[in-house]
């Protein structure tokens, strides 16, 4: 999460409103552990890793939805025998669970 303050200080900054995915769980094999985190911009910009690309841009996607108020905070899953993981590339063959939320200055 610190990696991420620079990016989130400045977009703060700018006025943006932003988002932040962090892993809070995986079952079996995970790309990235419980606590790797991404924060995503309104425009779509991205900082940080959840998933180390595998997942990013469905996150990206849920981070948005997120931000334009269409979906609320919430745990979003990702795992190998979702088609919606498969199609996105997550094949370590485990699921992660994310915490997506927007960021209240």
């Amino acid at each position: 999460m610190k990696d991420l303050l620079d990016d989130i200080d400045r977009w703060h900054a700018a006025g943006l409103r932003v988002a932040v995915a962090r892993v809070v769980d995986i079952e079996g094999s995970g790309p990235r552990d419980p606590g790797a985190a991404m924060a995503v911009n309104e425009h779509g910009e991205v900082a940080g890793s959840v998933s180390g690309g595998c997942v990013e841009g469905a996150v990206v996607g849920e981070a948005l939805a997120v931000l334009a108020g269409e979906a609320p905070a919430r745990i979003v899953s990702f795992g190998y025998s979702d088609d919606d993981a498969f199609a996105v590339g997550l094949t370590c063959g485990g699921t992660i669970r994310l915490f997506i939320e927007p960021l209240e200055w």
